[in-house]
């Protein structure tokens, strides 16, 4: 069984990649504490194949790592690839966006996710892309998820990604829909 590094350190993000690849022939391993990863890229597409690249080269295997974020069209697409850095927490993040929101109307948002997928030599081999178009609430609801999933809004489904069961959000999320186009990729390698 060939050994899948997972480029994460985030305990919400690492869960909800494992369930994903529950499964496949491989034998999935989180990255490394020791190991940093430079996120110096300015799109979600070169965050994820840097981290991709160098957990592939600095562990001698295959690794997998995604980019994801909130774009806020009323913020002009912000807080996008810094979603991570917009606060220290969970919840400083979410106040930082709702103060920066305040009582704007428009609420459209949307998550962004990038999955990149690399060989033991650090090349990007295969990436996938999925995007879940949404809406930021003015008030948290819901207490699953992680990060911005109490206030990113799904209309479609009238919940929240903090709401949902952890299958139908893995199925419609941004995560999911990235990591699908990478799955048989990972099928035929295993």
């Amino acid at each position: 069984m060939k050994a899948l590094f997972l480029a994460t350190g985030n305990p919400g993000k690492l869960r909800e990649l494992t369930g994903l690849l529950q499964g496949l022939a491989w034998q999935l391993h989180p990255k490394p504490e020791a190991l940093e990863l430079a996120e110096t890229g300015t799109t979600f597409t070169e965050n994820a194949d840097l981290k991709a690249s160098q957990l592939a080269r600095a562990q001698g295997a295959w690794a997998i790592a995604d980019d994801s974020g909130l774009e806020v069209v009323a913020l002009g697409g912000d807080p996008g690839v810094y979603s991570a850095r917009y606060g220290t927490t969970d919840q400083e993040r979410i106040e930082r966006l709702l103060g920066a929101l305040g009582d704007n109307p428009q609420r459209r948002a949307r998550f962004v996710c990038v999955v990149s997928l690399a060989n033991p030599q650090g090349e990007v081999v295969h990436r996938g892309e999925g995007v879940c178009e949404g809406e930021v609430l003015p008030v948290p609801r819901g207490q699953g998820g992680f990060g911005y999933d109490p206030v990113f809004y799904v209309p479609a489904w009238g919940l929240t990604y903090a709401e949902m069961p952890p299958d139908l959000k893995q199925r419609i999320s941004h995560r999911g829909q990235a990591l699908a186009q990478v799955l048989p990729y990972l099928r035929a390698w295993a």
